[in-house]
């Protein structure tokens, strides 16, 4: 067994790929459309599905917002250099809500962002 993909539900489809894909540097692998069932699938991520976990993000045509709720965390995403990855998300627009630096009570260097939807994102330097 293996993780294939974590689901998001977005209220704007095209302005949440942009920022998966050119402020955190995804491709998107895939898109479909359901007319029948009103919803579009967009598939983004750093590899194909076949070598890892991907992200799904859900775009329902006739919602625009949804609340986030008390249950959700973070998708989490190695990198080589938060403070680097830090300052390259803020150049391409990106919104950090926790900068580059050790995390309390510990020694492990993160950041935190937010995409469009609120979605938290934790990027830990390898």
């Amino acid at each position: 067994m293996r993780i294939l993909h974590t689901m998001l539900r977005v209220g704007d489809l095209e302005r949440s790929i942009k920022f998966y894909t050119e402020v955190l540097g995804m491709r998107l692998l895939h898109r479909n459309d359901y007319p029948e069932g009103k919803f579009t699938l967009a598939f983004i991520g750093y590899q194909e599905e076949s070598a890892g976990a991907v992200i799904e993000l859900t775009h329902n045509w006739d919602v625009e917002h949804y609340e986030i709720g008390t249950g959700y965390g973070h998708i989490a995403i190695e990198v080589p250099d938060a403070y680097k990855a830090c300052a390259e998300i803020k150049a391409r627009g990106g919104v950090v809500t926790r900068e580059a630096g050790p995390m309390k009570h510990g020694t492990t260097v993160i950041v935190f962002v937010e995409d469009p939807d609120g979605y938290k994102v934790e990027l830990i330097q390898a």
